[in-house]
């Protein structure tokens, strides 16, 4: 193969890798079409005395006041929004820090209780701990009544 064909085949696949990726490498089309959002790291274990689940959640960079959290059954949902930074008269050669709106399940091993569960935000790490929700709390004793009402049975 000559010296010729193959920089002919490396064009070619730079043409199709451009028309896959919907633009020229290195422009800005290519930053905004990544910023469709993300989903963030999450570390998720359980300790304490009472026992709790700690999820901690990777926020660098995004606005505390924008980020939601919502607890439900064994299920544990962070919503929120990494906003794009200013890309004007930038030429990028990388980008790795992804933006946009991200919404990140966390399916947890126990039951925990929501009404207890705390959450706070430091150096880029939200931290959201979610005490475990007591047995008492899992199951209700019903009274059966003794009295007989009406006098007989209808059923």
């Amino acid at each position: 193969m000559s010296e010729r064909d193959l920089f002919a085949n490396f064009a070619r696949m730079r043409r199709e890798m451009d028309e896959m990726l919907g633009g020229t490498w290195g422009r800005t089309t290519y930053i905004s079409r990544r910023s469709s959002g993300f989903s963030p790291n999450v570390d998720v274990y359980y300790c304490g005395d009472p026992q709790r689940a700690v999820v901690k959640c990777d926020l660098a960079g995004v606005d505390p006041s924008k980020v939601g959290i919502e607890v439900g059954g064994r299920q544990l949902t962070i919503i929120g929004e990494r906003a794009l930074q200013e890309t004007e008269g930038r030429v990028y050669q990388q980008v790795e820090i992804p933006t946009g709106p991200f919404r990140h399940i966390v399916e947890l091993q126990v039951d925990v209780d929501p009404e207890r569960a705390e959450a706070a935000y430091e150096d880029g790490i939200l931290r959201i701990d979610l005490p475990l929700r007591d047995d008492a709390q899992l199951t209700r004793r019903v009274p059966v009544d003794h009295r007989r009402v009406g006098g007989g049975d209808s059923g």
